[in-house]
């Protein structure tokens, strides 16, 4: 039997655009599930992550929300200037945090949500879980990146520091940052295994509990992340 499946959509103030999110489940623990790089909100489905989840968004144990991003209007759009990639992403993050997430709160109860995503989606979910731990109890990061620098041709203000968790949170001192189950998952000869390494010593020397999860012989790449995020998933 197939998952419950429901689709929304909303124009997005905070984007000035419609934004499509694809949800699953009815109840439990939400968690927003990020595409990676300049993937669609059914990127999740199509890849088979969902199914590898099935069983626990049948048991009503997490209800997953899973975002179109806007990479391609974001970090990815070569054809506007740095400075405006790092805006839009902002504004992206103004989406997430001011209107999904009070639509999450007010379906499921929960004042604190689970992050997860795939490889860019693995930034997504670090970058708002560290610049929102109050309202983040679990990040599963797998193969994130954690440094977006490289899509900015050696650009830099405020708009890259505080979307670029490398940089902002060695200074971030939230009592909350403490409070979250955290995991980097990668594999070892995934291409982001050195960004894992680094964000997880960042991590550790604030003292920062945490899981660095590196399976062996495992590369940068859907059955990787199909076999990782339902082992998360049964920890929380």
């Amino acid at each position: 039997m197939p998952v419950i499946e429901n689709y929304i959509q909303w124009y997005a103030p905070s984007l000035d655009r419609q934004i499509d999110v694809l949800v699953y489940g009815d109840r439990g623990h939400p968690l927003i599930l990020f595409p990676t790089s300049m993937g669609k909100y059914y990127e999740s489905k199509d890849n088979g992550l969902i199914d590898a989840i099935a069983w626990f968004i049948d048991n009503g144990l997490v209800k997953v929300y899973c975002p179109d991003s806007v990479d391609a209007w974001s970090w990815y759009n070569k054809q506007v200037p740095p400075a405006e990639r790092a805006h839009n992403h902002t504004r992206y993050n103004a989406m997430l945090h001011n209107e999904l997430l009070p639509r999450i709160r007010g379906e499921s109860g929960y004042d604190r949500i689970a992050v997860a995503g795939c490889s860019f989606g693995g930034y997504q979910a670090a970058n708002f879980a560290f610049r929102y731990p109050g309202a983040v109890s679990y990040l599963f990061s797998l193969s994130g990146v954690f440094d977006v620098r490289f899509r900015l041709d050696g650009y830099y203000d405020d708009n890259v520091f505080y979307n670029n968790p490398v940089d902002f949170v060695p200074g971030d001192n939230d009592p909350a940052l403490w409070q979250m189950g955290i995991i980097l998952g990668t594999g070892e000869y995934d291409i982001c295994l050195a960004e894992n390494e680094n964000f997880s010593r960042i991590l550790s020397t604030k003292h920062i509990q945490h899981w660095l999860d590196i399976r062996p012989q495992a590369r940068h790449d859907w059955p990787l992340w199909k076999a990782q995020l339902p082992h998360y998933l049964s920890l929380m």
